[in-house]
């Protein structure tokens, strides 16, 4: 994935209100609210005074124009955007990266299933079989090369891992996929200790068949692409 400009770098003042961001642009010293689109903690990846970079919008209807992507943290980039695991995740499957999901006659996005939802990626075979994939932003690294999901408590994120088992049930396959957009991240393990509930909901689903994959982000200030398989312990 290719931003669509060159970003624009600056230093994090502080991340507040969930979805702003202040930063001071390096280029003439200007404050700037950023929209920060990221709904967790960002646990680790807000510290004021770090490099960060924004995107820019001229679209007119915008009342924020700059969009935080990246963070400097740990001597790595880091991508915190979570509007872009979807397509991150959408590219390396077409490229035939996640091997356990490439050969399928087709794909879409956001398609409506189970009771009120619908699932970040439908894959469907040839022969009319589906696989429902959810999609999961992973940045949290608390223990080095170590990469945690989730960074807060998720209940929409327990939620999802049942309407998953709900399509085992049916007959049909069901994947959740974890992007980790960082590329410092060899493993990936459940944080527990933050969600309890996630973890034994993420138990259930595997037990009844849901599959997990993982794969980690080369992330630059030109792009970001999902690159290498993450192991996972769970």
């Amino acid at each position: 994935m290719k931003f669509a400009a060159p970003l624009v770098s600056g230093r994090l003042v502080k991340r507040y209100k969930r979805f702003l961001a202040d930063v001071i642009l390096d280029a003439d010293g200007r404050e700037v609210t950023a929209h920060c689109a990221n709904p967790g903690s960002m646990l680790g990846l807000k510290e004021p005074g770090s490099r960060v970079w924004l995107s820019h919008s001229d679209n007119p209807k915008r009342k924020l124009k700059y969009s935080w992507e990246i963070i400097e943290a740990d001597g790595a980039l880091v991508g915190i955007n979570t509007a872009h695991p979807n397509k991150l995740v959408e590219e390396a499957i077409e490229a035939g990266r996640i091997e356990a999901l490439s050969g399928y006659a087709s794909l879409r996005r956001e398609v409506k299933y189970g009771k009120n939802s619908r699932i970040d990626i439908l894959l469907e075979s040839a022969d009319g079989h589906k696989t429902y994939v959810e999609v999961k932003n992973v940045h949290l690294m608390r223990q080095a090369g170590l990469a945690e999901f989730p960074d807060s408590v998720t209940a929409r994120g327990a939620k999802h891992l049942q309407e998953l088992a709900d399509m085992v049930a049916e007959g049909h396959s069901a994947v959740m996929v974890f992007l980790v957009q960082r590329p410092d991240c060899s493993t990936l393990s459940l944080a527990a200790d933050i969600d309890p509930n996630y973890a034994s909901a993420f138990q259930q689903a595997k037990d009844v068949g849901v599959a997990a994959y993982a794969i980690g982000c080369d992330v630059r200030q030109d792009g970001i692409d999902a690159v290498k398989p993450v192991a996972i312990n769970v």
